[in-house]
């Protein structure tokens, strides 16, 4: 499978294309467990959520495969509606900080996870550009968790700034910050290619 235009940074060895989510759930969410450290009662759960989201209008998603179909990162992501279970989380939150018109017109990015053995390689950043740069929003936005990690730290260099901070959700143990950018995302000369 080709590489899809984005940064192309990443390693040699690594190819980021279009990905059959549902088929290979299972490599996503095992790739999620060692990236975000989860549970099996976590995985089985994430599971359903991931099958579930998958069936909404403009869902899709990319993965990160080796040169052997290894599967080592996965993003999916869709057209934001503010009747999702996280719109309705985030959207008070949104609305102290006056950005909830962030929720309207925006793609949001699901989950993004690469291998703990491929990171820092590009993969995750190519994965985000190359998604979102197929989107129709000029928007984007995503949850991270609210500490100043390597994830974090990539978000910001792609555009992204904090909407809100210390965001809780249920059941999840640490606060989430939402942030935003506009499309097409940052590139190292500046927006897009």
């Amino acid at each position: 499978m080709p590489a899809l235009t984005g940064d192309g940074a990443h390693a040699p060895d690594v190819v980021v294309g279009p990905l059959d989510l549902a088929a290979r759930v299972d490599e996503a969410l095992a790739v999620q467990a060692l990236a975000f450290g989860l549970s099996e009662d976590e995985i089985d759960i994430r599971r359903y959520i991931v099958l579930r989201h998958l069936q909404n209008p403009g869902a899709r998603a990319l993965g990160a495969t080796t040169a052997d179909g290894r599967l080592v990162g996965f993003v999916y992501g869709m057209p934001n509606d503010r009747t999702h279970w996280w719109s309705t989380v985030v959207e008070p939150y949104l609305r102290r900080t006056g950005t909830e018109g962030w929720l309207d017109d925006s793609f949001v990015i699901t989950e993004l996870h690469v291998h703990p053995a491929f990171q820092g390689r590009g993969i995750g950043r190519e994965l985000i550009t190359v998604i979102t740069d197929c989107a129709d929003e000029p928007r984007s936005i995503l949850s991270a968790i609210d500490i100043e990690s390597p994830a974090r730290v990539l978000y910001r260099k792609l555009g992204y700034q904090d909407l809100a901070g210390q965001v809780l959700f249920p059941s999840a143990p640490s606060p989430y910050a939402v942030m935003g950018a506009l499309l097409p995302l940052l590139r190292a000369g500046g927006r897009g290619n």
